[in-house]
Order: structure tokens, then sequence, then C-alpha cells
């Protein structure tokens, strides 16, 4: 009976080895199963609103997107409409003014203390308002000895993280909303610059139009001019020529006509004019004649003197036009040399006071907001156990 015993008894006591064995498996495998989930961050979604952080990401990459738009459209516009600046100055202080203006009205409407999510951290008046401790679970003072219930301790948990996360999702959307219509106002308040920018510029392009109007006029004006003096100057040449030749022609008819070997009494009278004579066959003049060949030869040189100061009145009056474009068009250069320096001066000013509200508000960001950084022994607990 013993030998028989043996065998049922070491068969008894091998089964439970195997499913102990088995068992102690498969809560091995399981635990690796759960530490596959939990610590791959792809899929872990225990805790964690997906939809809401995705919310964020995606906002936070179009607030990124949107900056970026903006600080390269004014980089190109801050190339171009360096002559409008000093127009936009005024708008752009007056927007800046209601900016701030809204911005503190949203504030004070919609940043109250009271809506912040920590406030209950913080709050003044959180004694006042905490309720007892414990008065459910059959209260009467929670007793045994007065540790007032370990094991569990927050009778509402579920209830209040739900809370928490409707309250926390609500708040992304107003925040959305509120980035969406920041938006729309500030693409509005694009387009109304940008029209009246290429208003600015239509009216440049008109200035500019008419003032080559006016020069091409003037151009025209003098070369039409200098022209008709060349022709009344080649006509009088003409003239003079013309002239010069028939008398050439005339004085030589008369030499050959003549009688000058004669002895003919009148051949010193000119067949010109009774009052003429050959001068080469006449053998003197009277006071009289004397008197007026004088008189004639004054009158005219007093005529030539006249048409020569004539001439140099004209040749001034010409120089002094030309003096005074050429003085004209260097004042009109230095006007726009000023006006120039004065709008690149006020855009220097604009960019730095720019440049100073930017390292102000990163500033700000820095010791307010980013300051308090988590160091590495607080990421050292997480992460060892799924449990």
């Amino acid at each position: 009976p013993e030998e028989d015993a043996s065998p049922a008894m070491r068969k008894v006591d091998h089964v439970p080895d195997l499913a102990e064995a088995a068992a102690v498996q498969r809560r091995r495998f399981r635990e690796l199963q759960r530490q596959s989930r939990i610590f791959d961050a792809h899929t872990r979604t225990v805790g964690v609103d997906l939809q809401g952080l995705d919310a964020q990401v995606n906002d936070k990459r179009i607030q990124e997107a949107t900056r970026r738009a903006w600080e390269e459209s004014i980089a190109a516009e801050m190339k171009q409409n360096d002559k409008i600046m000093c127009i936009l100055d005024q708008r752009q202080k007056k927007d800046s003014v209601n900016i701030e203006k809204a911005l503190n009205e949203f504030r004070q409407n919609y940043q109250q203390p009271e809506a912040r999510r920590e406030f209950d951290l913080s709050d003044p008046q959180s004694l006042k308002k905490d309720t007892p401790a414990r008065v459910a679970d059959s209260d009467p003072r929670c007793t045994v000895s007065g540790l007032q219930k370990f094991m569990g301790e927050d009778l509402n948990h579920e209830n209040r993280k739900k809370y928490q996360q409707e309250q926390t999702r609500e708040w992304l959307m107003e925040q959305q909303k509120d980035w969406t219509n920041a938006l729309a106002d500030r693409k509005f308040a694009d387009g109304l610059h940008d029209a009246h920018r290429l208003e600015l510029d239509q009216k440049a392009m008109d200035l500019q139009r008419r003032d080559e109007e006016t020069r091409r006029a003037i151009c025209v004006t003098t070369k039409e001019f200098n022209r008709m003096q060349a022709i009344e100057s080649g006509e009088k040449g003409k003239l003079e020529k013309q002239q010069e030749l028939e008398d050439n022609v005339a004085e030589i008819s008369n030499l050959l006509k003549g009688d000058l070997l004669s002895e003919n009494p009148q051949q010193a009278i000119s067949s010109f004019a009774p009052h003429r004579v050959i001068t080469d066959r006449w053998k003197g003049m009277s006071q009289d004649q004397l008197k007026e060949i004088r008189d004639i030869q004054l009158q005219q040189v007093l005529q030539k003197l006249r048409v020569e100061e004539e001439e140099r009145q004209r040749n001034a009056e010409w120089d002094r036009q030309r003096i005074q474009a050429a003085r004209a068009e260097l004042l009109y250069e230095r006007h726009q040399q000023r006006q120039n320096r004065e709008l690149r001066r006020a855009l220097d000013n604009l960019n730095a006071q720019l440049s100073q509200d930017q390292k102000i508000r990163r500033a700000a960001l820095d010791e307010e907001v980013y300051a308090n950084f988590p160091s590495g022994q607080y990421y050292t607990q997480f992460n060892t156990t799924s449990r």
C-alpha cells in the first residue's frame, strides 16, 4: 500500500506546481503587455484629453504660422512703404491704443482672477468656503481617533474629475473662438491697410506722371523755340548773302557800262539815283552831304548797338530761365532727400520701438511665465513600474 500510494502522491503534488507556474507566467506576460502600453507615449491615453491636446497643438501651429506670415509681410512692406510710414504713423498709434484698450477690456471681462483654473489654490476665502471635513459617509466626525477616513477620502472624485475635464474643454473652445475672431479682425485691418497703401501708390504714380508730362512739355517748347530761332537766323543769313550778291552784280554792271575814261561831266552821277555818285569819278562832297552821311552812319551804329543789346538781353533771359530751372530742380531734389531722411528716421524709430517692446515682452515671458522649470529629479520618479 505504501508503494502504491507513493506514485499517486507524487502525481498530486506535481499538477499544482504546473498550474501555479502557468499562472505566474500569464501574470508576467500581462505585466509586460501593460508596461508596453503604459510606457509607450504614442499609445498611452490614460488620464489625458487627446482631443484637447491636439486642439492646443493645432492652435499653436496656427499661431506660429500666422506670426511667421505676419513678420514676413511686415519685412516686405518695410522695403516698399518707406515713403508712407509717416502717414501711417498716426493710424498705427490709434490702432495700438484701440488694441490695448480692447486687450484691457478683454482682460477685465474674461480674465478675472476668479475665472482661473487654479484660483481655488490661492483663493483668500478658501477657508471660509471650505466645508467641514467629512460631512457624509455616516459622518459623525469620522472618529477612529479623528484621522478622518483614509480609504478613498475623496467622495466625489469621479464627478469632480469629469467636471474639470469638461471645464477645461470649454476653456479651450473659448480660446480657439477668441483666436479665430482675432485673426479675422487682423485680416480685415490688413485689407484696409493694403487698400490705403495702393491708393497712396496710385497718387504717387499720378504725381510722377504729371511731373514727367510737364518736363516733356517744357522740353518740346524749348526745342520748338530753338528751331524757330535757327530758321530765322538761316533766313536772315540767306537774305544778307542775296543782298550782297545783288550789290556785287550791280557794281560789276555799272563798271562795265560806265564811261570812266570819257570826258562826260555826268560820269560821276550814279545811274541808280540822282543823289548817288560814282566814287572813283567823283571829286568831292559838300558839307551837307558829309553831315548826312555821318548821321546815317550814326543811326546805323545805334541800330547795331540796339540789335546787340536785344540779343544780349535775350541770351541773358534764356540763361536766367535755365538757371532758375536748374535751381528749382536742385531744390526739389533736396526736398525729396529731406523727406526720405525723415521717413527713414521715423522708420528707424518705429523699428527701435518695436524691438524694445518685443524685448520687454520676451523678458516678461522669461521672468514670469517660463520661470519655474522642473529639475531632473522630478522626472526620475515616473515610469518605474506599471502600477
